[in-house]
């Protein structure tokens, strides 16, 4: 497979990872610290790998 592919495979793995962890609330409406920390760090590399690797803008 391609840079490109493995690329898109990974930006959308992350993508949803992080959307999952930066909006997830249990049934008090509550945020989990666990699923905030990993949503953060997947979007950092999420916005790494589109910027850097896709993108090319950095």
């Amino acid at each position: 497979m391609s840079d490109l592919v493995i690329n898109l495979i990974f930006v959308v793995a992350t993508g949803l990872i992080a959307f999952h962890g930066l909006t997830y609330r249990n049934e008090d409406g509550e945020k989990d610290f666990v699923r905030l920390l990993f949503g953060c760090i997947s979007l950092i590399f999420f916005l790494r790998v589109l910027f850097f690797d896709l993108l090319n803008i950095f």
